[in-house]
């Protein structure tokens, strides 16, 4: 049952980061010609989606289990009874956030670099 319930918190926060990430893509491609600017940009939306990721794991024990995607995701028979649902999936929620923020923070710092790395190199070209 827990494995089940680790298994949908990490579905349910990889759904929302792939939105997110569809903006992210789209910003950047559509800044592409100025590519300094387009990965610096992708790298700011990338550190704001890990605050909000961050964010959102720190508040997680305060949001009612049954208003979870989680919740509704379980089948009726795997759902935990009231007495521990709240803390199971909030962990598993707060879990799957910060490791979803993980990614992020390092996706962002992958954008900076090569940034700098553009700039760098763009600039003893001309």
């Amino acid at each position: 049952m827990t494995k089940r319930i680790y298994h949908l918190a990490n579905l349910s926060v990889a759904r929302g980061c792939g939105f997110a990430m569809i903006a992210v893509v789209t910003t950047v491609v559509g800044l592409s010609n100025h590519m300094d600017v387009a990965l610096t940009a992708g790298g700011l939306m990338c550190l704001i989606g890990c605050l909000v990721l961050v964010m959102k794991a720190i508040h997680a024990s305060r949001q009612p289990y049954k208003s979870t995607e989680v919740w509704l995701m379980l089948e009726p028979q795997d759902r935990p009874n009231a007495a521990i649902a709240q803390t199971v999936i909030s962990v598993a929620r707060r879990g799957a956030l910060l490791q979803f923020a993980h990614y992020a923070a390092w996706l962002a710092a992958a954008q900076f670099a090569a940034s700098i790395l553009w700039r760098l190199f763009s600039q003893s070209d001309g």
